[in-house]
């Protein structure tokens, strides 16, 4: 057997394997906490500035990032070449949660699109956030619910939202339908409410997802608002990336990605746990694999 304990990724289409040897992962140096300055750092200074220009148009962002900079260093051009690097270095990072996130997505199942607004008679914003999020965490441990959500502000009342796609096998309080008008539609929607969280929290919104595309369409909206605002997503449950297989010869398509240290797999690879032949690829298979991050 040419490949054992590999880790398994699915990008969408096809299922890809990363043998352990192909990439060597060496002993991470233990960074020190440093001890805050009062003054910020170039580096804390533009981390701020590139939040806050998250909010302006695209053409205007290097401007103001420039703005913010300007006394840290002797030049204009040095300004511009550390706003350029670490414009760089956030735009990876980026893809690299993106991509983090999509092979999480890929290998969970999804039943639904929640939305949680803040309801002012109920709460504050901050005891709306500590109150739902240890709400989540509680339901994630006991119940084995998960979900990856982001918040976001309403674009015209500024009201919080925790928007998130979930996975929930066992329902708390019950769904009922409600109907009401939309300004945004400007017609009368339904929706289906929870009651426990329409009574602790305030108004929800249960979207089923029936299909691969509804799931798809789900995630695109979370990260067009961390696009938008650059807000970072919240994990809840057990969300490994990868599931680990051995590998058979037979089952490689071909080699793939840079070097082709990575591995093309046949859609329907067998699926073996220390020499135990599992069966072929499957969501029901897969759920019996050990996972990894």
């Amino acid at each position: 057997m040419p490949y054992r304990n590999t880790k398994v990724y699915y990008d969408g289409s096809h299922y890809i394997a990363i043998p352990p040897d192909n990439f060597p992962s060496g002993k991470r140096k233990r960074h020190r906490q440093k001890q805050q300055s009062i003054t910020p750092t170039p580096k804390e200074k533009f981390k701020s500035a590139y939040t806050e220009s998250q909010q302006l148009p695209k053409r205007e962002r290097k401007k103001f990032l420039a703005e913010q900079l300007k006394g840290e260093f002797a030049t204009a051009e040095q300004v511009t070449e550390f706003i350029e690097k670490n414009i760089e270095r956030e735009n990876t990072n980026a893809m690299k949660r993106r991509t983090r996130l999509m092979r999480k997505v890929y290998l969970q199942q999804w039943n639904y699109f929640v939305t949680f607004t803040y309801d002012n008679a109920l709460h504050t914003e901050e005891t709306f956030k500590r109150k739902l999020y240890n709400t989540l965490k509680h339901l994630a441990s006991r119940k084995g619910w998960k979900y990856i959500g982001v918040w976001e502000r309403s674009p015209e009342m500024q009201r919080l939202h925790f928007h998130g796609i979930f996975y929930i096998p066992q329902m708390i309080g019950e769904l009922i339908e409600v109907k009401d008008y939309s300004t945004k539609q400007h017609k009368v929607q339904t929706t289906y409410q929870n009651t426990h969280f329409l009574k602790h929290f305030g108004r929800n919104d249960f979207k089923v997802l029936e299909r691969q595309e509804d799931i798809m369409q789900s995630v695109k909206y979370l990260l067009k608002y961390i696009g938008k605002s650059n807000e970072r997503l919240i994990y809840g449950g057990k969300l490994p990336t990868y599931f680990r297989s051995d590998i058979l010869d037979e089952d490689i398509a071909c080699g793939y990605g840079v070097d082709d240290r990575k591995l093309l797999l046949f859609d329907n690879f067998q699926c073996i746990d220390e020499g135990v032949l599992m069966g072929k690829v499957s969501p029901e298979v897969i759920s019996k694999m050990p996972k990894c991050n």
